[in-house]
């Protein structure tokens, strides 16, 4: 299993908007989102989504979820939800298309991180 984060970008309302859409996805519902809050003064404010890929299927599940939420979001939607990090490595993933996105996160889970896109 992988998990990843796809982290606020100081938008916090981005990952509200993000879940949601990932929820009522037809394919994207069946992954497994957790909201991340860290304690403190803004304690129950969303910082994060975790999300578990079990499978290739999962993958490109999120990577079209994904790409579709954000195409929704239009002009105004380039900011917030943009950041995925997993073990240690962050990746802007917001100008990917649902297949490089896939492809990114097969990477990723192999071990090969170096896929060309801009690193945090």
């Amino acid at each position: 299993m992988m998990r990843v984060r796809i982290e606020s970008d100081g938008e916090k309302q981005a990952l509200t908007e993000l879940q949601g859409w990932l929820a009522r996805d037809p394919k994207a519902r069946r992954l497994t989102v957790t909201p991340v809050s860290t304690p403190g003064p803004t304690m129950g404010t969303l910082d994060a989504l975790e999300v578990i890929l079990g499978s290739t299927i999962d993958i490109a599940n999120f990577a079209v979820g994904y790409a579709g939420w954000r195409l929704a979001r239009g002009r105004g939607g380039s900011r917030g939800a943009r950041t995925l990090t997993f073990w240690g490595t962050a990746v802007d993933i917001s100008h990917l298309d649902p297949e490089q996105l896939a492809d990114l996160l097969r990477r990723l889970e192999a071990g090969d991180a170096d896929d060309g896109a801009t690193q945090s």
